[in-house]
């Protein structure tokens, strides 16, 4: 009885699986697709992957890193606005900076107003203290000459009216008055003469010196302001109020690597369309002169014409779908450029994926 019921189990097992292949052998009915794939237009057509840029006569779009780095403080303008050169994109923290430049400034001013000061030399008061010392010594002299004279008036009289040692103290007495008079009337020419040539000129390079380092330091603190290069759109602000920038730019959370602060397009109108052909299509590839090719938005059947703007002439990697160089590739593209104008109606952005099709005029 037990072998009887396995054995049914096993038959009933066989038939399962026969049916499960036969219903799984069946072929199914194929979805649609979510949108009809890009029909090539040309005979002998080059597909390429696009992407949509800003209109540039030269590189892409406009990439901002800040010079210094620092913690960001203030993001003035907003994605999507329009600005024109000059106008203030982001402020960097400049507390550190601002105090040296100030700091400068004063070193500047105060090496400045000695310099003044050497050049305005004699000082009126210095030189009337100076003239009024002369005055005096010439009066001391006057007053040891008289004395040395009656001494002397009265030894040739009566030599011994007069003791040895008065007479040589009014000697000496002469002696000093007349030697303090030469060192005053110097003192007094010096005084006269103003400041040596030399320490004017040494000032002047010191004054020179600490005002570079003032325009230096004011040229630095201005790199704190990060301003647009150009007329344009502002299309992406990368780094928030409170986030860490340096020259290598903001680090992205999601890419896990470092970019621009800002990314800047031309204003609203013409755009680009990067395509990159297979390094094994190249040889395919139309003369320049007979370019043409057609855009094909993606969900769409929208197509529009384009227009050859230049070759980049230099193959690289294939990464332009996740724009970082860790990414493992294989392929090597060149990058041709097309250009084209939005059609009323159609909204298309940078950075927006497109497939192309190239071929040659008849």
């Amino acid at each position: 009885m037990r072998n009887k019921i396995i054995f049914g189990l096993v038959i009933l097992g066989a038939l399962g699986a026969l049916g499960s292949a036969y219903v799984y052998a069946v072929p199914g009915k194929p979805l649609p697709p979510v949108f009809n794939p890009a029909p090539d237009p040309y005979a002998q057509g080059i597909y390429a992957n696009g992407i949509i840029e800003s209109f540039q006569s030269s590189g892409e779009n406009i990439n901002i890193y800040p010079e210094v780095p620092g913690s960001i403080v203030r993001v003035l303008v907003a994605e999507g606005q329009s600005v024109t050169q000059g106008t203030p994109l982001v402020q960097i923290d400049d507390t550190v900076q601002r105090a040296t430049a100030e700091q400068q400034k004063s070193q500047a001013e105060a090496a400045q107003a000695l310099l003044g000061e050497l050049r305005a030399q004699p000082r009126k008061e210095n030189l009337e203290v100076a003239r009024a010392q002369v005055e005096m010594a010439q009066a001391s002299l006057k007053t040891a000459q008289d004395a040395l004279d009656k001494q002397q008036s009265s030894y040739k009289l009566d030599p011994e009216s007069v003791s040895k040692d008065a007479f040589d103290n009014a000697i000496n007495a002469q002696k000093v008055a007349k030697a303090n008079l030469e060192v005053v009337t110097r003192q007094y020419e010096l005084t006269k003469a103003g400041a040596w040539v030399f320490d004017i000129k040494n000032q002047e390079k010191q004054a020179e010196a600490l005002g570079k380092a003032y325009a230096a330091s004011s040229a630095l603190l201005a790199k704190y302001t990060i301003k647009a290069p150009t007329d344009g759109i502002v299309m992406s602000v990368n780094a928030p109020v409170g986030s860490y920038v340096s020259p290598q730019g903001a680090y992205d959370t999601y890419t896990q690597g470092f970019g621009p602060i800002v990314v800047m397009g031309t204003p609203k109108g013409r755009l680009d369309v990067r395509c990159y052909i297979d390094e094994i299509l190249i040889p395919r590839l139309p003369p320049a002169d007979k370019l043409q090719a057609q855009m094909f938005i993606r969900g769409t059947t929208t197509k529009i014409p384009l227009e050859f703007v230049r070759v980049q002439p230099y193959v690289s990697p294939k990464i332009q779908l996740s724009n970082q160089r860790q990414e493992k590739v294989d392929l090597r593209v060149l990058p041709v450029i097309f250009s084209f104008e939005p059609p009323p109606g159609v909204q298309v952005f940078p950075g927006e994926l497109v497939d192309v099709y190239i071929g040659a005029k008849g």
